[in-house]
């Protein structure tokens, strides 16, 4: 053997502790406290293609780093891994990387064992070389991998959580952060069931178990509400899955997606659809009305010019005229719903001109012809301190301005407070003027119906029910809306809402109607 005059002469050793020593599998080395080597085994000399010569009674500073550079040494002082085996009398090892010619890299780890004498002091040190390049390569695979994970899990737009068995967190994506409104630190001092309305987080792990319920293990996607720091119930879909180890549950991880966005789409959509309905209901019933309307104008005026003819002719006193009169009034009556129902109809284009929303609050004030109607109503102004302009037909506008100021009046039986109120959100360039009284409220019931025409609430002959589907039909052709923003026992504001005109420098505020 290669050490075997080595081994004899400094230890002793016999001849089958020599073939132990050569058997081992790693590349090792037995020196002194004074590092000098007195033994190589057969896989060091393999490894190494060294003769004996050139490694038994060298230093192993001599065999390994004699070219390199010196304070590139791993072992300079007392950080020389084999000095601190010596002086702390315990295993130590140290991990060394190479890069090669080709850029290749290998990885080698070099422990040092204490061989102690009888008195407890470091006789010798076994010093063995373990290729963990493998290791290595596969720990970085496993780490790139890792890495990967994280960034995948980490830039989600969906919101990622797991949990341990007692329920505490130990993963949090920065989408969940956002979603809950927990970081990762104060995370860890709250329990998972605290993500969760009261019983939802048992809920869930109860339907996890269930095998009748999708796979076991697994949560199939669910909508459900979770609760964020502040208290905030949202909506979400989630799924779910338990994390199993050895057949023992370990974990739960659970993926999260916010629903405010879908709902809020849904509900636009929802909007639309009614509005698009209620269009073209509008129109076909325009159409209808303005038919019916031609059909019975021309009889109707045969009747008042007749029955007015009669009237002149009969006698005073006479036994007919009172019913006569009566005839005419609801004649007149029929005349002024054929002439709302060629309003209805919008047999005219609007004629639109740029004039200020605030004006047209005083205007419609002042076109009401029954003033008494003020007398036990206190009206207050909530007017824009900036002047709002707007392009629309402003005879139309009034028209509907005055009957939501009557309607006010009739909700509020004369008594009340009447509220004119008129803003504008600049980031979208919209003006909105509304209506408040203090009257009982819509009932739910008829919210629905109270744009329909000739849906009224009101007695036989106090109105028409064409008022409010009129503004409807007014508001579209000006590009504009009217919707019920509040209603309830304290009252009703009805809101119209209309773009607002961008107007240059250059344009004349003359022109203004």
């Amino acid at each position: 053997m290669h050490m075997m005059n080595s081994i004899s002469s400094s230890s002793d050793m016999g001849d089958w502790k020599g073939r132990v020593f050569d058997s081992l599998s790693f590349p090792t080395l037995i020196l002194k406290p004074d590092r000098t080597i007195i033994a190589a085994n057969l896989k060091f000399f393999e490894r190494t293609g060294m003769a004996e010569a050139q490694v038994i009674g060298k230093t192993c500073k001599q065999i390994f780093f004699e070219n390199e550079d010196p304070e590139k040494f791993p072992c300079n002082g007392t950080n020389c891994t084999l000095h601190k085996c010596i002086t702390q009398k315990n295993a130590q090892s140290i991990v060394l990387k190479e890069v090669h010619s080709n850029n290749d890299q290998t990885w080698e780890e070099r422990v040092f064992s204490p061989i102690l004498n009888d008195v407890g002091d470091v006789s010798y040190v076994i010093e063995s070389l373990r290729d963990i390049t493998k290791v290595k390569t596969l720990e970085k695979k496993y780490s790139d991998v890792r890495q990967l994970i994280d960034k995948v899990v980490q830039s989600s737009v969906s919101g990622i959580l797991a949990a341990d068995r007692k329920g505490e967190i130990i993963l949090m994506n920065e989408a969940a952060e956002n979603l809950f409104g927990y970081t990762v630190e104060n995370a860890n001092k709250v329990n998972i069931e605290d993500f969760y309305p009261p019983g939802i987080a048992r809920k869930i792990m109860k339907s996890l178990r269930d095998e009748n319920y999708g796979e076991k293990g697994k949560l199939p996607v669910t909508k459900l509400n979770i609760l964020t720091k502040a208290q905030q119930e949202i909506p979400v879909e989630m799924t779910a899955a338990i994390i199993y180890e050895d057949g023992n549950e370990t974990a739960t991880a659970a993926i999260f997606n916010d629903l405010r966005e879908k709902y809020a789409v849904q509900k636009k959509l929802e909007e639309a659809e009614i509005q698009l309905y209620q269009s073209e209901k509008l129109a076909s019933l325009g159409r209808l009305a303005a038919g019916v309307a031609h059909e019975i104008n021309n009889p109707l005026t045969s009747i008042l010019l007749y029955g007015n003819l009669m009237q002149e002719k009969l006698e005073e006193n006479h036994p007919l005229e009172e019913n006569l009169k009566y005839m005419i009034e609801d004649a007149e009556r029929c005349r002024e719903i054929v002439k709302n129902l060629l309003a209805y109809s919008r047999q005219t284009r609007p004629s639109k001109d740029i004039f200020y929303l605030n004006d047209l609050v005083g205007e419609s004030l002042r076109l009401i012809r029954d003033q008494k109607l003020f007398m036990n109503v206190k009206v207050v102004k909530e007017l824009d301190p900036q002047q709002i302009l707007v392009n629309a037909d402003k005879n139309q506008l009034c028209q509907v301005v005055i009957n939501l100021i009557i309607n006010a009046f009739d909700a509020m039986e004369s008594s009340g407070t009447l509220t004119l109120r008129t803003h504008r959100t600049p980031e979208n360039g919209t003006a909105f003027l509304e209506v408040s009284d203090t009257g009982g409220g819509i009932p739910p019931e008829n919210i629905s119906k109270i744009f329909d025409p000739f849906f009224t609430t009101k007695e036989i002959g106090k109105g028409t029910g064409l008022g409010l589907s009129m503004a409807y039909g007014i508001m579209e052709e000006n590009q504009g809306k009217i919707s019920i923003e509040d209603t309830g026992p304290d009252g009703t504001t009805i809101r119209l809402e209309l773009p607002e005109e961008n107007v240059s420098n250059e344009f004349h505020f003359g022109s203004i109607g």
